[in-house]
C-alpha cells in the first residue's frame, strides 16, 4: 500500500504508538514464562557443567558424587552416566572438535573421555588417565590446539599426547580456583586465586603478564567471544566486574544486583549479555553495558546456583544447583518458541521497535522492569540498600566536617580494587 508519510497527515501517530507500545509490554509481562524443564537424574548437587562444541543438543554434567551426565537437550533425557571421580567432579571441558571430554576431580586425576557411548560389551573406561599430585579445581581446553590448562596450586599447560605438564605458571603461593582461555587471541589464559587475585597468563611465556588484586576473592571469569580484551569476573561481594585486560586500574563495568556471592558467569554467543549465577538462589542476565540485570530467575525449589551456562544458539539458559537438578530456561523470557508466521515476524518486529521507543516513560518503564522476587532475596535487597545509604550518609558528614580536599571522592569503580601488579 502506497503510504505517504508526511507527519501532518498523521497527527495521533505518537498517542496511538505510546499505546501500542504499553500493550505491547504488558503481553511481554504475560507471557513471561522462562522456565522449560528439569533435567533430574544426578544423585548429588551439580558441580559443574560444559558444553559440546559441534552439536547444540548435547551437555555434559559433573557431580559432587564423581558422577559425569550427558544430556540431550531435545528430548531431555540423559544419555549416559560416567562414574569418573571418586569425590566431587571438580571441573570439566570438551575438546574442541567434539570427540572427547575431560573431567578433573578430587582424586588428583585428570581424564580424557569418549564421546560416544562404549560399544555392545565394552567397558566404560577413560582414554587416558594422567595422575597428579595436588587436587585439580579447574580444565579448560584450547580452543584450537591439542592443549589444555589445569589449576589447583598453580596452573599447568598440559600437552594431550604427554603425562607430564609443558609448562606450570604460578605467582603467589595460593590456590587457584578456574582457569580459562580466551576464544579468540587463543594463547591467552585468565585464572582467579584464592587470594583475591586475577591472573593473566600468555601461553607462549613462561610467566605470568599481570594480575589485579580486588577487595574479596573471584569465583572465576569468563571471556567475552566477541572482544579479545574483554572479561567478566564473578565475585564474592555479590558483584560482577567487567574489565579491559589492557586497563585493569579500574573495571569497565560494576553489574551489582545480587544480594550473595556470585559462583559462576558465563557469556552469550552473540558478547552482548552474560548470565550470572549466585548463592542466592537466583540467576541473573546482564546486559555487559549495564550495571544492572535486566532478567532475574528463580524457581521455589532452585537452591544455590553452582554453575550456568549459555547454550551456543543464544536461545537456552542452563544452570546447575545444588538440588541435584539442572534446569533450562529461555534466555528471552517471553520468546514464542517454535516456527513463526512471517505476519506474526513482523508483529514482534514492530513491537520491539516500539517498546525500545518509548522504553524512557515512566509507565512503561514500571512494569517492563517489575520483577516478582522471592521474599529472602527482597528482604535482603532492602536491607543492602539501607547499608548503602547508611555509608553515603557517612561519607558526606565526614567530608561536610573535615578539611576540604582532605576525604577524596573515590568513584565507584575504583573502590573494590586493591592493586594491579605487572
Amino acid at each position: 500500500v502506497p503510504r505517504n508519510y508526511d507527519p501532518a497527515l498523521h497527527p495521533f501517530e505518537v498517542p496511538r504508538e505510546y499505546t501500542r507500545a504499553l500493550n505491547a509490554t504488558k503481553l511481554e509481562r504475560v507471557f513471561a514464562k522462562p522456565f522449560l524443564s528439569s533435567l533430574d537424574g544426578h544423585r548429588d548437587g551439580v558441580n559443574c557443567m560444559a558444553k559440546h562444541p559441534k552439536s547444540l543438543s548435547t551437555v555434559l554434567s559433573g557431580a559432587c558424587d564423581g558422577e559425569v551426565k550427558i544430556w540431550n537437550l531435545t528430548n531431555r533425557q540423559c544419555v549416559r552416566t560416567i562414574q569418573a571421580h571418586e569425590g566431587f567432579v571438580r571441573g570439566m571441558c570438551a575438546r574442541f572438535c567434539g570427540t572427547s571430554f575431560f573431567t578433573v576431580g578430587d582424586d588428583k586425576t585428570v581424564k580424557q573421555w569418549k564421546m560416544e557411548s562404549p560399544e555392545y560389551g565394552e567397558e566404560e573406561e577413560p582414554i587416558h588417565t594422567i595422575l597428579g599430585k595436588t587436587v585439580y579445581t579447574g580444565i579448560d581446553h584450547h580452543w584450537k590446539e591439542a592443549v589444555f590448562a589445569t589449576c589447583g596450586q598453580q596452573v599447568d599447560i598440559w600437552d594431550e599426547q604427554r603425562t607430564s605438564p609443558m609448562c606450570s605458571l604460578t605467582w603467589g603461593f595460593d590456590s587457584i580456583s578456574s582457569v580459562k582461555f580466551n576464544p579468540i587471541e587463543t594463547y591467552l589464559l585468565g585464572s582467579c586465586a584464592s587470594d583475591r587475585n586475577i591472573v593473566l597468563y600468555d601461553m607462549r611465556k613462561s610467566t605470568p603478564l599481570k594480575k589485579v588484586i580486588l577487595n574479596m576473592r573471584t569465583n572465576t571469569l569468563c571471556w567475552n567471544p566477541m572482544e579479545a580484551f574483554i572479561f567478566t569476573a564473578a565475585n564474592e561481594d555479590y558483584n560482577l566486574y567487567t574489565f579491559d585486560m589492557r586497563f585493569l586500574e579500574s573495571p569497565v563495568m560494576v553489574h551489582m544486583d545480587h544480594v550473595s556471592a556470585v559462583l559462576d558467569v558465563d557469556y552469550s554467543p552473540t558478547g552482548k549479555e552474560f548470565v550470572s549465577a549466585s548463592f542466592d538462589k537466583s540467576v541473573r542476565i546482564f546486559p555487559v553495558d549495564k550495571g544492572r540485570s535486566r532478567e532475574v530467575y528463580h524457581t521455589k525449589r532452585m537452591q544455590h546456583v553452582i554453575t550456568v551456562k549459555w547454550t551456543s544458539d543464544n536461545k537456552y539458559i542452563l544452570c546447575g544447583s545444588d538440588e541435584m537438578n539442572i534446569r533450562l530456561w529461555k534466555a528471552n523470557a517471553s520468546e514464542k518458541l517454535g516456527v513463526l508466521a512471517p505476519r506474526e515476524k513482523a508483529a514482534m518486529n514492530y513491537n520491539q521497535k516500539l517498546k525500545e521507543k518509548f522504553q524512557f516513560h515512566p509507565q512503561i518503564r514500571r512494569i517492563a522492569q517489575h520483577r516478582h522476587l522471592p521474599k529472602s532475596i527482597y528482604c535482603q535487597i532492602k536491607e543492602q540498600r539501607i547499608m548503602r545509604e547508611a555509608r553515603r550518609r557517612k561519607e558526606l558528614n565526614r567530608r561536610k566536617h573535615s578539611k576540604p580536599g582532605s576525604v577524596p571522592f573515590v568513584p565507584e569503580k575504583k573502590k573494590h580494587i586493591v592493586a594491579v601488579v605487572k
